[in-house]
């Protein structure tokens, strides 16, 4: 069984920055794209930035080159450093990984039970 714990959340101003962390009970995020999502109350769950197995991030448009993702295999963790947050940024951040178990690409998705990110103007 996997586990994810996130971690780094909080309240800040807009402008300032923030460090997200997923830390994983195994050592799987090395061959296993992670994502982090993120949900406010009354929308779906979205995502944020995606970091594939061999170190390629994708972001979602909203990101603008403000957020960075990154993996550190030897300590299992996945983070995601947020610069210049906006208020429209406050939400419980998701941290998500798909670990694939047959050659159909079925697998067992994981997910941790967020961390909330508040950003005041």
């Amino acid at each position: 069984q996997v586990q994810l714990v996130e971690s780094g959340g909080g309240l800040v101003q807009a402008g300032e920055s923030l460090r997200l962390s997923c830390a994983a009970s195994r050592n799987i995020f090395k061959r296993n794209a992670v994502d982090w999502y993120r949900q406010t109350p009354g929308k779906q769950r979205e995502l944020v930035a995606t970091i594939s197995t061999g170190g390629s991030a994708n972001y979602a448009d909203f990101v603008e080159g403000r957020f960075t993702i990154s993996r550190d295999n030897t300590e299992n963790t996945v983070y995601l450093q947020m610069n210049s947050v906006t208020p429209e940024d406050t939400a419980v951040y998701y941290c998500h990984v798909k670990v694939i178990v047959n050659v159909e690409g079925a697998g067992y998705d994981y997910w941790g039970q967020g961390t909330q990110v508040t950003v005041s103007s």
